[in-house]
């Protein structure tokens, strides 16, 4: 059974570039597909426990630069966890569950201090 739980969207170039490293390190993992699979709220509270809504809501992407001020108004848990899983494209890229932690974007020496 694979205990990694890798999330993206497959056209994601930051995706494609982790899937890449972890490929080459013969590193087993489950792929989720949020366009195809959606976001699980209770994963989203999760993750924003773990790391803060900061590091899981991706700021600098265009769906959230399209959001009205209203709505990118004080982003506390409960409202990034509504808006994450409205737009699934605005969950920073990718996330990774492992045993012993979670991975939020591609920083090679973050990943390979987790996977070494």
């Amino acid at each position: 059974m694979t205990s990694i739980h890798f999330y993206g969207i497959p056209n994601c170039d930051t995706v494609k570039k982790a899937r890449k490293w972890l490929d080459a390190r013969g590193v087993d993992y489950v792929f989720h597909d949020y366009k195809k699979e959606g976001a699980d709220p209770a994963r989203l509270r999760e993750w924003i426990a773990a790391v803060g809504v900061d590091t899981v809501l991706n700021r600098r992407g265009t769906t959230y630069r399209k959001l009205s001020d209203a709505q990118k108004a004080d982003i506390d848990a409960d409202k990034a966890v509504m808006l994450l899983q409205e737009q699934p494209s605005m969950i920073k890229r990718p996330v990774v569950e492992y045993p012993g932690g979670l991975l939020v974007g591609f920083a090679e020496d973050e990943w390979d201090a987790a996977f070494s």
